[in-house]
């Protein structure tokens, strides 16, 4: 056979993003023959997404907007390398049209539809009159002044993004302004344009999905729906395909209605429309013209490489055969991982993955392995975990078994949050919305899943395991037994700070075995069966259990088969400190200071927003803990801080 008319093959290609979507698509570039290229930014130069791929070009900078959002290094890097195509990912420029025209401009094949669709569904507003004259129902929607017209309670959303960036619930029209100008800040930091558009809010809406495909040959197909009500600051976190909410009839409906969006938009590559489903009806949300964070639910249910097809469909490719007659075949669910703490109003978290270790009973994406550095620059997501089943209970049955047994220590995440969530009846029922986060509290479902027994029980093995280590390491009591002492009469006391509070750990050998006790209670049997270097085998009243363990200075990470924990151990001879100011605000984590909405000698209220610092593409205000007068303020707007630092100190009124 010949060779199709108008087909390009792909030689070599570059991934203009970074993490665990670089390595997803290096991947199946490399399944097919393709060379690949990755772009890095100073802080992700030692990333794994960076060693994955064929070649590395240094883009220089760190912020978003000097690398990964920056089009003209971009073409630049594809043009030296020999790159014959680009392929977007999700975010930063993906459904940037002036990127897509940048590609053709310099003959380089743009993964994804033309300029003119991704313009027309990136304005979001323009989007939902288009879905209007296909017949496609929309939710009421207009500029900033339409606030009165749309009615209450009403979104503020970025138009040009998505993953829950530049979007603020408004209740009031006292809260609009303000909502306003953070969601404008914070598109414009995103996605490079801080436009802006309200929309009616559905407080007990889902959230449903429908992947398409379309090629150059005018063919659109669907590949069924996902569920992804599961949210936190109206961005997912867990997903599943298919949706429990959705029969026959409905998905017909959906399917139909997004192929009919696909089709009057023009569109082209792998894409999805967005629906919210309430009260037996559905409404278009936006239709976003790439690829997916939660695709891989749809590619383990039609065992269909979405990423490949996209690569077919920019070689000018029609649909790959059978594609129209593809069955859901069981259940998948998705969970992400994120550095955060979901007990702090999920407060980014940075630093340095001691341990990294998920079970190969799912498939894990992810762009960090141990020893990768967490950077405040970028989105905090790690990974993603997936699963799949038969049915809908074996799948959440073997991804929360999966993630209560990774060991995912050295930065704070949402991994127990994400195992009660999948163990929740609500959840178990399917019985869920965009508001499950909301009428559940995220710090009690995010405290964790072990006992106090559990907790305990991991303290006594991390002061045992310590003392062993220690002594491994000290020639002289190489050969000597952990809590060996002179003295007979005193246990060796360790003191840690844990979930369960304070708990004191002694422990002492003698004649006759090893005797344990916490916060001066003896523990009935404890024995140590076997020490190794990653962890410690220990018998604890007739139950014995692995503790895998690492330690960053005197921070303690332990893992086990029913959940991990974290334990500060009290150093014996603390030094001083300086303390910051009485009525100090301090930045709870490293960023860029993006306003300053106080000046001293301002009255101000507990709760109210003096500062807000932007740290991993969201903003976060430091309010006041109570009612004051600002005595002092230390930053102003554009200044870094690091985590700690004085920001504003506030005395009584």
């Amino acid at each position: 056979m010949g060779r199709i008319p108008d087909v390009t093959p792909i030689t070599k290609l570059l991934v203009a993003n970074r993490g665990e979507i670089a390595t997803r698509v290096f991947r199946t570039c490399k399944e097919m023959g393709i060379a690949t290229v990755a772009v890095f930014s100073d802080a992700d130069e030692e990333a794994p997404f960076v060693v994955a791929a064929d070649e590395a070009v240094a883009l220089g900078g760190n912020s978003a907007t000097e690398t990964y959002l920056d089009i003209q290094k971009i073409v630049s890097a594809a043009t030296r390398t020999g790159a014959t195509a680009i392929h977007p990912g999700y975010g930063f420029l993906a459904e940037n049209a002036a990127f897509a025209s940048a590609c053709a401009d310099a003959g380089i094949i743009f993964i994804g539809p033309s300029p003119e669709t991704i313009a027309a569904m990136g304005s979001k507003i323009q989007a939902k009159k288009l879905m209007t004259t296909a017949g496609v129902p929309t939710l009421p929607t207009g500029g900033p002044n339409a606030a009165d017209s749309i009615g209450y309670p009403l979104l503020v959303k970025a138009s040009a993004g998505g993953g829950g960036r530049g979007m603020r619930i408004v209740s009031s029209p006292e809260q609009l302004q303000e909502a306003v100008e953070g969601a404008e800040r914070e598109a414009e930091s995103s996605f490079g344009d801080g436009t802006i558009f309200l929309e009616k809010y559905l407080p007990s809406a889902r959230h449903i999905e429908v992947q398409i495909l379309g090629d150059s040959h005018g063919n659109v197909v669907s590949l069924w729906e996902r569920e992804c009500s599961i949210q936190r600051r109206y961005q997912k976190i867990i997903e599943e395909a298919p949706s429990p909410a959705v029969g026959e009839e409905l998905r017909y409906r959906l399917c139909e209605a997004a192929v009919a969006a696909a089709k009057v938009s023009g569109f082209i590559g792998a894409g999805t429309v967005e629906f919210l489903f309430n009260k037996g009806k559905f409404y278009f949300l936006e239709m976003n013209t790439r690829l997916q964070v939660e695709h891989p639910v749809t590619e383990m249910i039609t065992d269909i490489d979405l990423v490949r097809e996209q690569i077919l469909i920019a070689e000018g490719l029609p649909l790959s055969p059978g594609l129209e007659d593809v069955e859901i075949d069981g259940h998948s669910i998705e969970a992400r991982i994120y550095a955060e703490d979901p007990t702090q109003d999920y407060l980014p978290q940075t630093g340095k993955l001691i341990e990294w270790k998920i079970p190969d009973t799912v498939r894990v994406d992810t762009g960090v392995g141990r020893g990768s550095v967490v950077s405040p620059h970028y989105d905090p997501m790690l990974a993603k975990v997936i699963a799949w089943g038969p049915t809908r209970a074996e799948a959440i049955r073997t991804l929360a078994t999966a993630l209560k047994r990774s060991h995912i220590q050295g930065v704070t995440t949402n991994r127990d949050l994400l195992v009660n969530i999948l163990g929740h009846e609500s959840f178990l029922a399917g019985d869920t919305n965009t508001s499950f986060l909301t009428t559940n509290d995220p710090a009690e479902l995010g405290a964790g899943t072990l006992t106090r027994q559990q907790v305990t029980n991991a303290a006594i093995a991390v002061a045992l395991f310590a003392q062993v280590k220690r002594r491994s390491s000290a020639r002289t009591l190489r050969d000597l037994p952990s809590g060996w002492r002179n003295s007979p009469s005193q246990h060796q006391l360790v003191q840690f700070d844990s979930t369960e509070g304070d708990l004191e750990v002694g422990y002492q050998f003698s004649r006759s075995g090893l005797h344990v006790t916490v916060n001066g209670t003896l523990v009935e049997e404890v024995k140590i069966i076997k020490t190794g270097k990653h962890g410690i085998v220990l018998r604890v009243n007739g139950i014995q259990t692995f503790y895998r363990c690492h330690n960053d200075d005197l921070t303690w990470y332990v893992g086990m088969s029913e959940g991990s924990t974290t334990f500060i151990e009290q150093p014996r001879f603390p030094s001083a400190v300086m303390a910051a100011p009485s009525g100090s605000l301090l930045a709870p984590m490293p960023g860029r200071v993006v306003a300053v909405k106080a000046s001293a000698g301002d009255d101000v209220t507990a709760g109210q927003t003096l500062v807000v610092i932007e740290a991993m593409k969201m903003e976060h205000g430091v309010t006041a803990p109570r009612d004051g007068i600002v005595s002092s303020v230390g930053v102003v707007e554009g200044d870094q801080v690091d985590t700690g630092q004085v920001l504003a100190t506030l005395e009584d009124a």
